[in-house]
């Protein structure tokens, strides 16, 4: 249909002939003609994609479109002989040199497809891909300056399908040295480019460029190849065949409807026009909805759609195939067909026609069982293929599909396998509900015969496929270029595969060989050619083709005659690091013709063998296969020929390795708590190392929280999202280590939910509870407590445990509570948040379980028992109306018991007993619902008085000087009138025996001394020896004590006496030195002397002997003489009674030398008084001499002016050198003017450029500094007054005139 206007309605149906289908949004659509070209206000839109059949590089008996695989052979002069061509997918516009790729066709990758405005845009755009050739083997820069015959480096593939709306461009890319001149041929013959104004070829390229516009594109079709020539070879590329790409329209046909009864089977035919290349087929409704495919419902690789078995719901009228044409963008629409299923039995008999008449839609299930009754359950069967049997043949590398669609009811189930057993799935893919077996790149090994079975319950068909395997040429080693020296011999091999084998010839400079100009240096030899002692001049491009019935290879492999001396390619002085026990490789790539040989030395000395630990390799690399540090070091390779010697230095560093020595390590973290994880590293110094942080082997979050550090990551405030593994890597430029520890983060568990009660008696209940999540940390144990809403709203009480596996706990309850109970669970973090309480559970009144506790009876007051205990709490008490009631009864006395009940008390006062007498009391707890058990009885104690009498028979025994024993009578018992606690014994000191009682001190303080219980004697310690002391003794209970015994003298011996009080060393001299001491504080009777004990010092362990000396009591110093000098002593000085020697006073002591004594006299001159007499003096001489000076110099007052200025020379007062005092003058100058000084005939002072007084430098020149630079006063006039205004009785005088008026 040319020229026809489409009409879309709302709901998206396409109208119109069967022409292809374009869609604009204005919902209005110009069909073309064959262009068939579909936009949008000028962009192309997609269209969309459905599954196909990829087609086959080759199938035996046909080829597409069921056309027969042709052949193309041609060649710059004639046809290479034997060579086959066949096609490859045409959205692959340029090839790489020597490489036959195949290019399936569009499957489950097509581009889906778009809707637009309510109809749907389907359009599909296919891109070219470029691909480069191999490059010669050696370094561009080698090759610069260098003879090279030409090399295709780029070229179009061999089957190249053009879209007629864009130009053609056919790819012819070469290098050589010249660079290379190119032709072309078209179908065998030239093809002279400049001759055809449409035909541009690429400046400095052999690419073609075609310009079709305006033209019939069917003109350039054709056969095209491309030479690139130079000086020393040509180089040819592959036969490319140009075909247009074709998008026909579909053939017009009148479909009829199709009834069919259901439950047969049914194929709906697409027959879609042959295009170029094959068009993408599928199904879809009026809508461009997709029909739904299944088990059921499939459509084949032929793009035919097929119902194994039909349903109601199958009925529609707008079955329609599409036929989407991918380099046209185009797609064509075939008529809709309208499909009726029938639910009865009439049904029109078939046409009389066989299979092989019947128009396309009668493709449908004709078998007469299925007619007679069509509604009955079928045995499987195959609808394709047909028969028992069929065979495939496939490429090597190609993609095998086969497929198996069965009809029958219920559906079949498909299933596979190969030579009888099941298919590896490594292998094999399944598609379309397992109807098509695909098995990518096949091998030799994938043929065979596979099997495929339809099953359902009624039984099973099987259908074998024999598959073929054969191959186009293959590589098993092309020819590679050759660069030779004069006289060398050189091999070219072109050693290919394929089924059938295929057939070689070789070509040179495009030529072929047997029409080459004779070489004696040549031979062929099946796939080899063999040059022997070539020449220099005889450079050229070979070709070997390699061709079957499937396809050929070509390749171009160049042979370059050169004679050059060795090059070294890998830069000199290079520096290789490596590390320890890693393998280092130094390079040493070199060129030269012939190959150079190649020698290693270190250190420019060591010549290098191909020996552990060194490998030299073939390409002159040194290999040391575990580096040590001993192998760094200066290394040298050498390139030699017969044409020369060329050298290079590299430098091997072998560095430590990098390691982390203190690995980060498990951490567990509290949520809101910091993790730290510490990577301590060792690396090579020379290295610079570079720590990077993973998580979870990705980057760190960009998180502030997170902070790294030389060797550590601290984690801040961690959540739940930073668990997780971390990683710390340590990259340097040569290697790298890594370690990882992972963090968990733990909290307190969550708190159980959902607590419920069951198992409720009046004494217990079972509750149980759903635990809560334990954030990491395994929960320890539950805490179960209770409220009691009825005696404390509001307080929660620990009840009891259990462990944290356990979600349930058997409480054992209380009378007369309303219980509520929750449940905490705990951690190793801590304790969760208490759950929501459980419902309230209340327990009937009863009477109390158990009594009051810590039942006690004492008295307070004498004759009073106060009987207190532990009242019950509300959840003891089991019911309302809680009393007490109080017993009690003396011992031991044949009376009943008292009682009294109180409530709301937690103790009873009992008054009107005897003192001290023992009680049994009994407390029991009673309620509104009855007594509590029998009160266990417990004995107490009426009131206590102070005792009413005191000890008797007090007597003291005297054991020494400083203790004593003391005797007593016990009172009696019933005088204590209490419980005894003991006896407090209370003694003082009144005087010593020595003193009188005058001479006394003031009375010592009073000691006391408790015996504990029923005693009747102690000892008392602390006494001072030969004193006189009083003693009284007082009985002693829980209320106080009682009344004293009478009063006790004794007396204590005497004892030896206390050291004495000071012990001093007077006056030390050469060979003296005097001792001074006081008697002791603490004589302990009547002193008879002193005893002195004294002895050298020799050494820190070492004394001299001791010399003893005593004296008489009145004595206290003495003077030891005929001592040593510079010599210290040891002073021990004691006391002495005639009970003996006390303790020693010790004292250490030296004499001085000579040099010490004269120093004393030297040292006089540090000594402050000295020094203050001193300065006093000199003062004292420096006024008179201050004095004396002014007297000779003027006599009376002068003016200050002149003084000032008579001060600036500072020869006016010479000083000395040696002592510095002043200088004198003489008589005759005492009238003259000072020295330096300025004095006019009016007798003023004047300055000159030099004066420099101090005045000068005070603020308004009113400061006034004395002779030695202090400040003493205020000068009234300036320098410029005169003498006159200078010596008026005004001004304030000067300190020198001043002490002239006490002269």
């Amino acid at each position: 249909m040319r020229g026809s206007i489409l009409h879309v309605s709302a709901a998206g149906r396409v109208g119109g002939g069967g022409g292809s289908v374009e869609v604009r949004t204005t919902v209005c659509c110009y069909c073309s003609g064959r262009e068939g070209r579909t936009r949008e206000a000028g962009r192309t839109l997609p269209s969309p994609s459905a599954p196909s059949p990829p087609a086959s590089r080759a199938e035996l008996g046909r080829g597409k479109g069921g056309r027969t695989p042709h052949r193309i052979c041609s060649t710059l002069s004639g046809p290479f002989p034997g060579r086959a061509t066949r096609r490859s997918h045409p959205d692959s516009k340029v090839r790489p040199n020597n490489m036959d790729l195949a290019v399936p066709r569009l499957n489950a990758g097509e581009t889906p497809m778009t809707c637009v405005g309510s109809g749907a845009v389907l359009l599909v755009m296919l891109v070219s891909h470029v691909a480069s050739a191999l490059e010669v083997p050696l370094d561009p820069k080698v090759l610069e300056g260098l003879p090279q015959p030409p090399t295709i480096t780029l070229q179009s593939p061999k089957d190249y399908i053009f879209d007629p709306r864009e130009n053609i461009v056919i790819h012819c890319e070469a290098k050589g040295k010249p660079h290379p001149s190119f032709s072309w041929t078209r179908n065998g013959s030239h093809f002279d480019v400049e001759q055809d104004s449409k035909v541009l070829l690429k400046p400095g390229s052999g690419t073609l460029i075609i310009d079709i516009s305006g033209e019939k594109a069917e003109a350039y079709e054709g056969t095209y190849r491309c030479a690139a020539h130079n000086d020393h070879g040509t180089a040819v590329s592959n036969d490319i065949v140009i075909r247009q790409s074709r998008s026909p329209l579909w053939s017009k046909e009148r479909l009829e409807a199709i009834t069919v009864q259901v439950g047969v089977s049914m194929v709906l035919p697409c027959r879609p026009p042959a295009g170029l290349p094959p068009p993408v087929i599928f199904w879809m409704d009026n809508i461009f909805q997709k029909l739904p495919l299944d088990n059921r419902v499939s459509q084949a690789l032929n793009g035919d759609l097929y119902f194994s078995n039909v349903l109601p719901e199958d009925s529609r009228n707008d079955y329609i195939c599409y036929a989407r044409f991918p380099n046209t963008q185009t797609i064509q629409q075939k008529q809709p067909i309208s499909v009726t299923v029938l639910q009865s039995k009439s049904f029109p008999p078939p046409p009389p026609h066989t299979p092989a008449q019947m128009p396309s839609h009668w493709l449908f299930s004709l078998s007469s069982r299925k007619l007679a009754n069509p509604t009955v359950e079928c045995h499987p069967g195959f609808m394709t293929p047909l028969g028992a049997a069929s065979s495939k043949t496939v490429l090597r590398g190609d993609t095998l599909e086969l497929e198996c669609i069965a009809e029958g009811l219920p559906t079949p189930e498909m299933s596979w396998q190969k030579d009888g057993v099941e298919l590896p799935s490594s292998r094999v893919s399944f598609l379309n509900y397992k109807k098509t077996l695909k098995i990518a790149d096949v091998g030799e090994a994938d043929a065979g015969d596979y099997t495929c079975a339809a099953a359902n319950r009624l039984g099973a068909a099987h259908h074998v496929i024999k598959v073929a395997v054969k191959a186009a040429p293959f590589w098993i080693s092309a020819p590679r270029n050759l660069i030779l020296a004069p006289n060398e011999t050189g091999i070219l091999t072109c050693r290919v595969s394929g089924d059938p084998k295929p057939d070689i010839s070789w070509f040179v400079n495009g030529v072929p060989i047997e029409n080459a100009p004779e070489d004696p240096a040549r031979k062929v030899d099946g796939d080899t050619v063999i040059l022997s002692r070539v020449q220099s001049g005889s450079s050229a491009v070979y070709q070997c083709n390699a061709s079957n019935e499937f396809g050929y290879l070509l390749a171009n492999a160049f042979v370059s005659v050169l004679a050059e001396p060795p090059r070294i390619l890998t830069p000199p002085d290079r520096v290789y690091q490596v590390i320890t026990n890693s393998p280092a490789l130094l390079h040493c790539a070199t060129f030269g013709s012939p190959i150079p040989t190649i020698t290693w030395f270190k250190d420019s000395l060591i010549s290098i063998k191909s020996e552990d630990p060194y490998v030299i390799h073939e390409n002159g690399t040194l290999e040391i296969n575990v580096a040590q540090s001993q192998n760094s070091g200066k290394y040298t390779c050498m390139a030699s020929n017969n044409l020369g010697v060329k050298e290079n230095h590299l430098f091997l560093e072998v560095k430590e390795p990098t390691r982390i020595l203190k690995q980060p390590e498990y951490k567990v973290a509290q949520r809101g708590t910091s993790a730290v994880f510490q990577c301590k590293v060792k690396h090579d110094p020379s290295l610079v190392p570079t720590m990077t942080w993973l998580k979870n082997a990705g980057e760190l979050p960009d998180d502030e929280r997170f902070e790294v550090d030389t060797d550590s990551l601290v984690i801040k405030d961690v959540t739940e999202e930073d668990e997780g593994t971390y990683t710390c890597v340590m990259n340097t430029t040569l290697d790298r280590d890594s370690a990882s520890a992972t963090l968990t983060v733990v909290e307190k568990p969550d708190p159980p939910t959902d607590l419920k009660l069951t198992d409720q008696t009046e004494r217990s209940v079972q509750l149980t509870w759903f635990p809560g999540d334990e954030h990491n940390s395994p929960t320890q144990k539950f805490l179960i407590q209770y409220e009691d809403l009825l005696h404390r709203p509001g307080v929660w009480v620990n009840l009891t445990e259990v462990a944290g596996t356990s979600a349930t706990a058997q409480l054992e309850l209380s009378p007369y509570v309303y219980y509520s109970f929750r449940v905490l669970a705990k951690n190793q973090v801590g304790y969760s948040r208490a759950s929501q309480p459980s419902r309230q559970y209340r327990t009937n009144p009863a009477a109390p379980d158990e009594n009051p506790s810590d039942v006690q009876g004492k008295g307070t007051e004498p004759g009073n028992l106060l009987i207190s205990w532990t009242s019950l709490t509300g959840l003891q008490s089991n019911g309302p109306g809680l009393e007490y009631k109080v017993l009690w009864r003396q011992m031991h006395v044949d009376q009943d018991w008292s009682s009294q009940t109180v409530a709301n008390a937690s103790h009873l006062v009992v008054s009107g007993l005897p003192v001290y007498v023992p009680y049994e009391i009994k407390v029991q707890a009673l309620n509104d619902y009855g007594n509590g058990p029998e009160a266990e009885v417990v004995i107490g104690y009426s009131g206590e008085d102070l005792p009413s009498s005191a000890p008797d028979g007090v007597l003291v025994t005297v054991h020494n000087s400083t203790t004593a024993q003391v005797h007593w009578e016990p009172v009696s018992p019933h005088s204590v009138r209490g419980k005894l606690k003991g006896y407090k014994v209370y003694y003082r000191r009144q005087r010593g025996l020595h003193e009188t009682e005058e001479e006394a001190d003031q009375e010592s303080e009073e000691q006391v001394v408790t015996f504990s219980g029923n005693r009747s004697e102690g000892r008392l310690p602390g006494l001072q020896a030969y004193s006189l002391y009083i003693i009284f003794i007082r009985v002693l209970n829980s209320k106080g004590e009682g009344p004293r015994s009478r009063d006790k003298q004794f007396e204590t011996p005497e004892g030896v006496p206390g050291p004495p009080s000071f012990l001093n060393v007077l006056n030390p001299n050469l060979d003296s030195l005097t001792l001074e001491w006081g008697p002791p504080l603490h004589k302990n009777g009547r002193l008879i002397g002193y005893v002195l004990q004294y002895q050298p010092v020799l050494n820190i362990t070492e004394a001299g002997p001791v010399t003893v000396m005593d004296f008489p009591v009145n004595e206290t110093t003495v003077t030891l003489d005929n001592l040593n000098s510079s010599v210290l002593y040891k002073f021990q000085l004691s006391a002495k009674t005639v009970k003996g020697a006390g303790a020693n006073l010790t004292k250490e002591a030296s004499t001085i030398v000579e040099s010490t004594v004269a120093s004393r006299h030297v040292d006089i001159a540090t000594q402050g008084w000295f020094i203050g007499l001193m300065c006093a003096i000199a003062l004292l001489i420096l006024v008179l001499l201050i004095v004396c000076f002014i007297k000779r110099n003027k006599g009376g007052k002068y003016p200050v002016k002149e003084k000032e200025e008579a001060h600036q020379d500072p020869e006016i007062q010479p000083m000395k050198e040696d002592d510095g005092t002043f200088g004198e003058y003489s008589d005759t100058e005492d009238h003259k003017p000072l020295k330096g000084s300025r004095t006019p005939s009016n007798g003023t002072v004047r300055r000159d450029e030099s004066d420099d007084s101090l005045v000068d430098y005070g603020e308004g020149g009113d400061g006034q500094f004395n002779e030695d630079g202090s400040f003493i006063g205020q000068y009234s006039g300036k320098k410029e007054k005169d003498t006159h205004e200078g010596n008026e009785s005004s001004e304030a005088p000067s300190p020198v005139n001043a002490m002239n008026s006490f002269v």
